[in-house]
């Protein structure tokens, strides 16, 4: 792998970069006043966060276009907390899972079921508790977005490091075994490499599916009353609750701008940096390229920074040793097994019947457990759509993931484009989406499945396009030589490369359309609304009326469904990509 062991030849253009650093002291200033910048905006940004609150005084959203870089730079602090703690989160969450037969038997179910409950749902169990963190100040409404919006990043992300931990290359394995890796070693120089290019991949797409959600993270409901945090998604809800379309068209404006900045200045270098963690032999004749990576690169004191934080891992590592190496193959012996298996499994099965019982308990003291009728049936409908999008995104997005993918310059133009459709909350679309519908007579019935791939359907085209690129070039080249084309290459190499993290896409995909049916579900614009039949309809007019019983019924009918789908079709599907489909053996 080419960032575990470096090799003594240098790169391409090395010299002439080594070059251009001592006669370019300006890049240095350059560079070093971005980051200034960078963090003298977060601080002033997030200064805002912390003011005096009323819970029984609504917050409202001034509309005005000129608080708008305001409300965008609110809503993008917001956005990359999350995204720092899903990383950290996705790190954890996979690793143990992916290194304990006994852990994964809870925690893979249990990520199904968190991917399963809907933002909304985090939302209302969790506002209460964050406000009375700390009371009187917004900082509990800010954690209460921060945290919704990691609710819908971080599933994806741990499902990623788990997929390409449970796929490590055998040769990688063996080598970790070979060279007595502390357990510390062994994630840092092996395991987060070999995950680097679906992590970064996926945390895009988590990013791009947070936006989705980010207007029910941004307007709270908090007993009984609506409260507006400043931000983009907030700014939208209101103008479109106004039917005011000049100002939503402002707002669709400066989500685009977001988007692209974003994608310019962190995601294209990441892909880019990316590049260095292929499991290949020979070098692509052509890579991806980042302008902002190449005067980071160019640059002398982001070297000199790093050195300290490398000499901290490696003292990590070292120090590591005295907790014992990592000695242990992934593939584990059943019989090895066997002995604890019994008494983790009661235990597990005691906590979870435990909190089934009280989930009962409540719901029959409240309301009765009739309540779970009316769900369960139109949780039927709602999983229709699901199953048709899957299909239908898996046909048409696969081709064209593989197509990008395995083009570094098709991946380059593809990106951003890719990245801002993926990033477009479905509810800013909804004044178009109300006209089509009156317009043409179509049945939100119907519509509602397109609605929902707004928000599903790139997690299949991220993954796949992730899947592609991670081929490496010496197998491609080979292929090539062999004169192996159309479909014999796609049995041969391409399904085989692309299949496991396909199979990350589409679990993802399947927990965000489930996800995405209580946004799509109900079209509201100005005075007018229409509704559709399905279980995310009734989770959204459930925790509108603040009806806890309901939102609890149709929270846990949505998460039966999604962990009786995963377990009948996805987690086969895993077992295959693990057993079948996969480079290296």
């Amino acid at each position: 792998m080419t960032n575990s062991v470096r090799s003594a030849r240098p790169r391409p253009g090395a010299a002439a970069l080594s070059t251009r650093r001592s006669g370019l002291p300006w890049i240095d200033i350059l560079v070093a006043a971005a980051v200034l910048v960078g963090l003298y905006l977060a601080v002033r940004v997030g200064s805002g966060a912390d003011v005096s609150f009323d819970p029984s005084h609504p917050l409202t959203v001034d509309t005005d276009p000129a608080n708008l870089p305001y409300d965008a730079a609110r809503s993008l602090l917001r956005m990359f907390a999350a995204l720092a703690a899903s990383v950290v989160f996705a790190f954890a969450y996979g690793y143990a899972a992916a290194r304990s037969r006994r852990l994964e038997r809870v925690l893979i179910p249990a990520l199904d079921i968190l991917q399963s409950v809907p933002v909304l749902g985090f939302l209302s169990v969790t506002v209460t508790g964050f406000i009375a963190l700390f009371p009187g100040s917004t900082l509990g409404l800010e954690a209460a977005a921060v945290f919704a919006i990691f609710s819908a990043m971080a599933w994806n992300m741990a499902f990623a490091f788990y997929q390409a931990s449970r796929s490590l290359p055998a040769e990688l394995d063996e080598l970790s075994r070979d060279l007595r890796f502390t357990r510390w070693m062994r994630f840092w120089r092996i395991e987060a490499p070999n995950a680097a290019i679906p992590m970064i991949w996926n945390g895009m797409m988590s990013f791009g599916g947070a936006w989705f959600f980010l207007t029910a993270s941004e307007a709270i409901t908090v007993l009984g009353t609506d409260q507006a945090l400043p931000g983009v998604g907030s700014y939208a809800g209101a103008a479109i609750a106004d039917g005011d379309l000049g100002k939503v068209g402002w707002a669709i404006l400066t989500m685009v701008v977001m988007i692209t900045a974003v994608n310019f200045l962190f995601w294209r270098p990441l892909t880019a940096w990316a590049e260095k963690f292929k499991n290949e032999q020979s070098e692509a004749a052509e890579v991806q390229r980042s302008l902002v990576l190449d005067l980071v690169r160019r640059a002398h004191w982001p070297a000199w920074a790093g050195r300290p934080c490398r000499a901290a891992a490696d003292r990590i590592g070292r120090a590591a040793r005295v907790f014992g190496v990592d000695d242990r193959s992934l593939a584990v012996d059943p019989a090895r097994r066997r002995a604890g298996d019994l008494a983790f499994g009661v235990a597990a099965a005691a906590l979870v019947g435990w909190g089934l019982v009280s989930l009962l308990a409540y719901l029959h003291d409240r309301t009765g457990l009739g309540v779970f009728g009316e769900p369960l049936v139109l949780g039927l409908v709602t999983l229709l759509r699901v199953i048709v999008l899957v299909v239908l995104a898996t046909l048409v997005w696969v081709p064209v993931g593989v197509w990008i993918g395995m083009s570094p310059r098709r991946a380059r133009i593809a990106q951003p484009i890719v990245q801002v459709l993926a990033s477009f909350p479905a509810n800013f679309l909804f004044p178009v989406a109300m006209w089509v519908f009156l317009r043409t007579g179509l049945s939100i019935d119907i519509g509602g499945i397109a609605l929902m791939a707004l928000g599903a359907q790139w997690y299949i085209l991220f993954n796949t396009i992730a899947g592609a690129m991670a081929i490496p070039t010496d197998l491609r080249e080979a292929m090539d030589d062999l004169g192996v084309r159309g479909w014999q290459r796609w049995r041969r190499l391409i399904i085989p490369a692309v299949f496991p993290s396909y199979v990350t896409g589409g679990i993802t995909a399947s927990g965000g359309a489930w996800n995405a049916s209580i946004v799509a579900e109900v079209v509201t614009f100005g005075g007018t609304t229409l509704t559709a039949t399905g279980l995310g309809a009734y989770i959204a007019e459930a925790t509108g009326s603040d009806d806890f019983p309901r939102v609890l019924a149709g929270v846990a009918v949505m998460s039966l469904y999604v962990v009786v789908l995963n377990r009948l079709v996805w987690r086969r599907l895993y077992r295959l990509a693990e057993n079948r489909f996969a480079l290296a053996a």
